[in-house]
């Protein structure tokens, strides 16, 4: 156990962590990314369900 928590300190040394700047360039652009996505999907998800919705009425109405 000892050596695996060495080996894990030795390794996050090496990691390059990002400048604050970078943080804050990046966590915008997923912020973008997940509205973006996520009216995207919304949309599709109102207009296919409606479609549904009318594909079934006029199914049942004939």
């Amino acid at each position: 156990m000892g050596q695996f928590l060495r080996d894990v300190y030795d390794e996050l040394r090496k990691v390059v962590w990002p400048t604050g700047p970078e943080l804050y360039r990046y966590t915008m652009v997923v912020i973008f990314t997940v509205l973006v996505l996520g009216v995207f999907i919304g949309g599709a998800d109102y207009f296919l369900a409606e479609a549904a919705r009318r594909t079934i009425y006029n199914n049942g109405a004939h």
